[in-house]
């Protein structure tokens, strides 16, 4: 878990007491014998969330930042519907956290129903999403409904759908044929999981004019975005940067510090790269570390943001 970045972590959980015709009306109107089921399944979901560590063998403890438990009532199923809601900055998830409330918010309400109603039926729990880490938003195969996305807006990233994308990868040696390059492949790999429409993939020797050179004719192309790799070192022959002023771009320096921030999560080295990201027209050019691995994370930090910077270049809002 360690080389895990800290992410803001979400996940919502459900799940449903079947209470049946008898017990469903009393737990509804607050009149089961031993008082309001609803106020104690919502404050044993509470607990139930933060003690999951505690309940589950080797589940990380996390500091929750958020615990919410809703309850619902089903009419035509006479059911009570719950969602627990969790969320933290952390290097893992807070799934189990957000199972443990439903769990412990159902089995309060059956608890409190038995003595009207012994035939009850806990089903139904799951996760509903989850957001965070590197792959986004995962939502379950079922989907959910209108009402819950209204509840819980997940926050999906603008995607890349039909961007048309360049990948560089600057390499003095990749460029000579001594060793293949990897960093470009897994780059194009990751725009192209983005929905990105990679059109130029390219192999040029370090240095300031091949680089500069090539992005002044993307730029009068259609070309909306251009990922580098490689030449953003201490090295005597890492120009990118340089390439990049030369050309006289908009330097993008949150993104950069973004990028070098998020880094230093996976290494101290990230502060010694040179990683930049610049606009250059109607272009966003990002310049990233030469290693297959740090050019995958570092791109996996961008991506996030990247739909909405190419957005906002293209004349939309910051909404």
């Amino acid at each position: 878990m360690r080389d895990k970045r800290i992410t803001r972590r979400r996940a919502v959980a459900v799940g449903e007491l079947l209470a049946g015709p008898v017990a469903y009306p009393l737990i509804v109107a607050r009149r089961l014998p031993k008082g309001d089921a609803l106020v104690m399944a919502e404050v044993a979901g509470l607990q139930g969330a933060k003690m999951a560590s505690a309940l589950m063998p080797l589940c990380h403890p996390l500091p929750l930042e958020l615990v919410r438990v809703h309850c619902a009532p089903i009419p035509e199923r006479h059911a009570i519907r719950v969602w627990c809601e969790c969320a933290s900055e952390a290097r893992t998830g807070v799934e189990m956290e957000a199972l443990a409330g439903v769990n412990a918010a159902l089995l309060t309400l059956y608890d409190l129903s038995k003595p009207v109603e012994p035939a009850l039926e806990i089903t139904g729990i799951r996760l509903l999403f989850k957001e965070g880490g590197k792959r986004g938003v995962w939502q379950h195969p079922q989907g959910m409904s209108e009402e819950e996305r209204a509840l819980f807006q997940p926050h999906t990233a603008r995607r890349l759908d039909g961007v048309p994308c360049a990948v560089i990868t600057l390499s003095d040696r990749a460029s000579r044929g001594e060793y293949a390059d990897r960093s470009g492949p897994v780059l194009v790999e990751g725009l192209q999981t983005l929905g990105a429409d990679v059109v130029v993939a390219q192999v040029l020797p370090d240095g300031i004019e091949p680089l500069a050179g090539r992005l002044r004719e993307l730029a009068g192309g259609d070309i909306r975005l251009c990922v580098c790799t490689g030449g953003t070192g201490l090295g005597a022959r890492d120009l990118t940067p340089e390439a990049l002023q030369s050309l006289g771009t908009r330097r993008v320096e949150g993104l950069s510090q973004m990028v070098r921030g998020l880094s230093a999560q996976h290494t101290a080295f990230a502060w010694l790269s040179r990683a930049e990201v610049v606009q250059l027209d109607d272009m966003l050019i990002v310049a990233l570390p030469g290693s297959p691995r740090a050019a995958a994370q570092c791109l996996e930090i961008l991506s996030p943001v990247l739909g909405h910077a190419l957005a906002m270049i293209g004349g939309g809002d910051h909404a």
